[in-house]
């Protein structure tokens, strides 16, 4: 517990080649806290670590892959709170990239459903941020990153006329 091991020690801890399978149901059946690079920045690539012994509680998910395509599609792969796409740097751990969740609106925990209106894209910071926090979106909290990715190619294109006008070809670096 707490030392990083590659994949080559868990082949051999294991005894199996296929230690990947085996890390996911240790995750899904076991409850266990694995952790890789997708979940922090000091990980390499083949590399996890187990954080605690203590297995995580299973949730049942109530939302499809069908269902999670269907709103990453409509959210644009965009955050709904901070405007981050899909494959952007992730601005919490540098050299990683923004890693997109489904985020219920109002939490299951506070009478939230897992219909489509209830759902939305948001990214692991945004994410972690929220944790059964219900935040209203109104006007103020809109984030013009985010319309402006959700928004038809067409639309984008005015949008990238009119502020190509506006400023020119100035640019901060």
């Amino acid at each position: 517990m707490g030392m990083i091991v590659d994949t080559h020690d868990l082949a051999e801890i294991a005894g199996i080649s296929d230690y990947q399978r085996r890390i996911r149901e240790l995750r899904s059946e076991e409850g266990l806290n694995i952790l890789s690079h997708h979940d922090r920045a000091d990980l390499k690539p083949g590399q996890y670590i187990l954080e605690s012994l203590e297995p995580i509680p299973s949730q049942k998910r109530g939302i499809s892959y069908t269902q999670r395509a269907r709103i990453l599609e409509r959210d644009g792969f965009t955050c709904q709170l901070c405007g981050a796409g899909a494959g952007d740097e992730d601005p919490v751990n540098p050299g990683k990239k923004v890693r997109l969740h489904i985020d219920h609106i109002v939490p299951l925990s506070e009478g939230g459903s897992n219909d489509d209106s209830n759902l939305r894209v948001c990214c692991s910071a945004c994410n972690s941020g929220r944790k059964n926090l219900h935040i209203p979106v109104g006007r103020k909290t809109i984030n013009i990153m985010a319309t402006i990715r959700q928004a038809p190619r067409d639309v984008q294109r005015e949008i990238y006329a009119f502020l190509r006008k506006k400023f020119g070809d100035e640019s901060d670096s």
